[in-house]
């Protein structure tokens, strides 16, 4: 377990940038981009990244909206799993390749996947939405934010 670095809130600290992310994050609703491909793309980054706030808050928003626990479990996975269509196959191609830039180098092979399955109005939403979680990913794992503890469940 870690220990919080900030003793206030950072998105108080500063208002105005983050009042700049939260446009961007509802300019994401007309985006045309599917609500459960952008859970699928968020949850990817913040597994990569390791931000357990963002790993909670995507996969109980996702479950809400929706989405399957099997294919929530299978997505570190989804290479191996059939469970994924292929358009967000690509995105979550894209969404490695961007977040791991400095290793992948955003390799034409995953361009080429996202230009097969997206517009380019999407494939510039899509960008867009993986550089927003990997910025609020570096907030909160930069910060150590603790995420939510859920109430221990009949199963415990």
């Amino acid at each position: 377990m870690t220990t919080p670095r900030l003793q206030s809130n950072p998105f108080k600290l500063a208002p105005e940038g983050t009042k700049a992310m939260m446009a961007l994050e509802a300019s994401f609703k007309s985006s045309g981009l599917e609500q459960s491909l952008m859970h699928l793309v968020k949850l990817r980054a913040s597994q990569i990244n390791g931000c357990a706030f963002c790993i909670h808050m995507h996969a109980t928003d996702a479950r809400k909206e929706g989405e399957t626990e099997m294919r929530l479990y299978m997505l570190n996975a989804w290479r191996e799993s059939t469970l994924y269509t292929p358009r967000e196959r690509a995105a979550l191609a894209w969404t490695e390749a961007l977040t791991r830039l400095a290793d992948t180098g955003a390799p034409d092979s995953d361009y080429e996947l996202v230009k097969a399955q997206f517009s380019e109005a999407e494939q510039v939403q899509l960008t867009l939405l993986i550089g927003a979680i990997n910025v609020w990913n570096r907030l909160q794992v930069g910060f150590r934010a603790p995420h939510p503890v859920d109430p221990p469940s009949a199963a415990r």
